[in-house]
């Protein structure tokens, strides 16, 4: 279950209120097996006037007919702006810490790719000198063409053409 409280609470309130929600999945007979706050972060849209919110992760075990009662009590609750459950396969704390590992190098090769790509002064870099090449060969071709021009001149102007 992911929930968000509100950003009127202080962080410190905040905690207490996702040990509160912990307390009322775990009056319903679940067996919580990982948690997390993750703090505050910005909201993807405005909800109730609110631009931020303390996010809390919680996955737990339990009946299904039990999470009825989870969902009842934390629609009702003013603390809890929106909350999200759904139901996954159980995970050891192995298999957790290896989904996790497997994140982490995925950043450091997103982080490393990052940096093999050139950046925006290269790339400017690299058009003005496109530009100054297709400049180059227009300037030739218009030298090309003044050369044309008067040999043409002089040919029409030949008199022994007529």
């Amino acid at each position: 279950m992911l929930f968000i409280i509100p950003n009127n609470y202080t962080e410190d309130e905040a905690k207490s209120i996702a040990e509160k929600v912990e307390g009322v999945v775990t009056e319903n007979g679940a067996n919580i097996v990982f948690r997390e706050f993750w703090g505050k972060k910005k909201l993807a849209y405005i909800i109730k006037q609110n631009h931020y919110g303390y996010y809390s992760l919680c996955e737990f075990d339990i009946e299904r007919n039990a999470l009825t009662k989870i969902d009842r009590n934390l629609r009702l609750s003013n603390e809890v702006l929106r909350h999200q459950i759904i139901s996954i396969p159980a995970i050891s704390d192995e298999e957790r810490l290896a989904i996790k590992e497997k994140q982490a190098q995925a950043s450091k090769s997103d982080r490393k790719d990052e940096k093999e790509k050139p950046n925006s002064k290269e790339k400017i870099s690299k058009v003005v000198e496109q530009k100054e090449k297709k400049e180059e060969k227009k300037d030739s071709s218009k030298a090309e063409l003044k050369d044309l021009d008067r040999k043409l001149e002089g040919i029409i102007s030949a008199k022994d053409l007529i």
